[in-house]
């Protein structure tokens, strides 16, 4: 049986700890930033829907999806590889719904600085997605 805890006061770190002390040994006991917010992930859709707009990437216009997946792979060490037909390529990058909101924050403000280096005007909108 898997039991999830959020650390949310005292009563609740007292709970894990008296759960990790219960476990048999061999279990496993893993402390974790939580993943990004729906906030965020607002946030990141609005942002990325300006870049689609007002900017290209080597002279390809990228929609919202592969923009995300640049800046993604920009974000961690990611492997490129040839796809099954052998003309093109696949980048094998991290799923944005695995990062914890630190990496997410980091993500979004990749957005901005590459949208910022490429003149892309972010307006006062992204605050109501947020």
């Amino acid at each position: 049986m898997k039991r999830i805890y959020k650390i949310t006061g005292e009563a609740a770190r007292v709970a894990a700890k008296r759960e990790i002390d219960a476990a048999p040994i061999g279990h496993i006991a893993t402390i974790a930033e939580p993943n990004r917010n729906l906030d965020q992930n607002a946030l990141m859709w609005c942002l990325l829907a300006e870049l689609e707009r007002q900017t290209d990437w080597h002279g390809n216009k990228l929609n919202a999806d592969e923009w995300k997946d640049l800046l993604s792979a920009g974000l961690v060490q990611s492997k490129v590889v040839p796809n099954l037909t052998g003309n093109g390529f696949v980048i094998l990058g991290q799923r944005t719904s695995k990062l914890s909101k630190s990496q997410f924050a980091a993500l979004i403000e990749l957005i901005y600085a590459v949208g910022s280096q490429r003149g892309v005007v972010f307006s006062e909108q992204e605050a109501a997605c947020a």
